[in-house]
């Protein structure tokens, strides 16, 4: 009997730049894609044999960016900007335990997972500063769950009150004293968590990885980011950023520096390969060639940038400007759902209300394209996932061709971007190992996660209560200043978005 061998039989495979779905069997060796061929494809003897008939095989999506701590805050905010989101996070996140933040990630995971997500990139926040214990607790959520993550600590060195010029001024003197209270620690601290957790960091790096993740570039003093920089070079670490998410964000960046946060950043030496920004979407011109010289990815948010009312990130000029452009969903308090088709959706279909040219809009192939391929390249697993082809790491999804949505099968690379919500998911495997099977996740016992997320959620509660009061009497300051900051006309014509 050969060990380590499983031969999936009878399903469709979807070629994403053909555009077609054609029978194929797929032999995995271990962890890894050793065969694809046509139906009765030869096995080693003893192979295990996968029926995945009436399937279509897919590439698991991959999260350009996500925030794993905040899946216990589901469905917390309506009407927030992302300043007033940020201004929250005391809310959202009160009351935490070291047990909670595994939970966290691991309800994330899930989530992700049952939705063909297969790798993500968490920019896991903690508060007043990261710790090797949490950093370690939500890689262990990953590894127990069975999905790829990249974990980012999120971190600052000023808290949005101080970051955004004018705001802290703007605020009564006990207000002043409760944004004093809520600053992060010093960046020397952060920095050296991170430096012990990378050194000591005890998860398979290919499966669950640490990177760095200074928050927004005016919220980290420029020796924070060297800090940064120098970190992620000793150890070949990924770093990201929210890089120009909002107009609060863009007028910030010429009033404080007289120049864009890109080119900030660029003065800092972080730019290059290694770097993954987050949102991007008021960008000039000369930022797109800036980070595309650089080698920088960008992880367009579609769903967290409406919510928000941040603005449409210009993913079509930023491909064209050479720009590695992945698809993320970010996070529970400002997407809601963590459904990568629905954003590989949403980034597609946004294109198409920036112009009226046809020719310049995204095509469902290249936004398929964003949400595999190019979330890997981001993600520092360029060659490893993202396609199904010999020499991959065998992340597959399988979806139901007997769901409506593909009935019938006419063109599947366009059903399932404009029509797959994730419904059709029904077995995921990753690295070699079926982890969801006819649509139920085999890793985790769900009733024993919901009656922990349920308890966690009301011990937190008090917590909770109390910072809701606190951050609710600072948003009456934040939301009307940071509306008229960003109302201020210079800055319209400097940015596209």
């Amino acid at each position: 009997m050969s060990e380590g061998f499983q031969i999936i039989r009878g399903g469709r495979l979807l070629d994403i730049a053909a555009r077609t779905a054609e029978f194929a069997d797929i032999l995995v060796e271990g962890n890894t894609i050793s065969a694809i061929g046509a139906a009765g494809l030869a096995a080693p003897d003893g192979a295990v044999e996968i029926d995945a008939s009436d399937r279509m095989l897919m590439p698991g999506l991959v999260n350009g960016h996500t925030h794993g701590n905040s899946s216990l805050a589901k469905g917390m905010g309506d009407r927030w900007t992302l300043e007033l989101l940020l201004n929250a996070h005391p809310w959202t996140g009160a009351g935490f335990t070291q047990e909670d933040k595994y939970l966290a990630a691991m309800l994330t995971a899930c989530e992700l997972v049952l939705g063909g997500c297969t790798a993500c990139l968490d920019m896991f926040a903690e508060g007043p500063a990261p710790s090797r214990e949490g950093l370690e607790a939500a890689g262990q959520a990953y590894m127990d769950v069975g999905m790829r993550a990249v974990v980012a600590p999120m971190m600052s060195t000023r808290g949005l009150w101080q970051a955004i010029p004018g705001l802290y001024d703007v605020l009564p003197e006990d207000m002043r004293a409760l944004a004093d209270s809520l600053q992060a620690g010093p960046g020397s601290t952060s920095i050296e968590i991170c430096r012990d957790a990378l050194h000591h960091w005890p998860h398979d790096p290919a499966r669950v990885k640490l990177a760095l993740g200074p928050t927004i570039p005016h919220h980290c003093d420029e020796a924070f980011w060297h800090a940064c920089r120098d970190l992620a070079r000793e150890y070949g670490a990924l770093i990201q950023t929210h890089l120009a998410e909002s107009k609060v964000q863009a007028v910030a960046s010429q009033k404080l520096y007289g120049k864009s946060l890109a080119a900030f950043l660029d003065d800092q030496g972080v730019l290059g390969p290694n770097l993954v920004a987050a949102h991007a979407i008021w960008l000039t011109r000369d930022d797109m060639r800036l980070l595309a010289d650089r080698g920088v990815s960008v992880s367009h948010n579609p769903m967290s940038n409406l919510r928000l009312g941040s603005g449409v990130a210009a993913t079509v000029a930023m491909r064209e400007a050479g720009i590695n452009v992945a698809i993320g969903t970010d996070t529970c308090t400002c997407a809601d759902s963590l459904n990568m088709f629905e954003a590989t959706r949403l980034a597609c279909t946004l294109s198409r209300v920036q112009g009226p040219d046809y020719e310049q809009w995204l095509e469902s192939a290249q936004a398929l394209e964003m949400a595999t391929e190019a979330g890997a390249r981001a993600l520092g697993w360029e060659g490893e996932i993202g396609r199904l082809a010999p020499g991959y790491k065998a992340d597959i999804v399988m979806l139901d061709l007997g769901t409506i949505t593909y009935l019938p099968l006419n063109a599947p690379v366009n059903q399932i971007v404009f029509a797959e919500n994730s419904g059709g998911v029904r077995e995921v495997m990753i690295d070699g190992r079926m982890v969801v099977e006819g649509g139920r996740i085999l890793t985790v016992d769900m009733d024993k996660l919901r009656a922990d997320v349920e308890a966690a959620v009301a011990r937190q509660e008090p917590a909770r209560a109390a910072a809701r009061e606190r951050v609710e009497s600072l948003a009456v300051h934040v939301g009307p200043f940071c509306a008229g900051f960003a109302a201020q006309d210079y800055a319209v014509n400097r940015f596209v978005g």
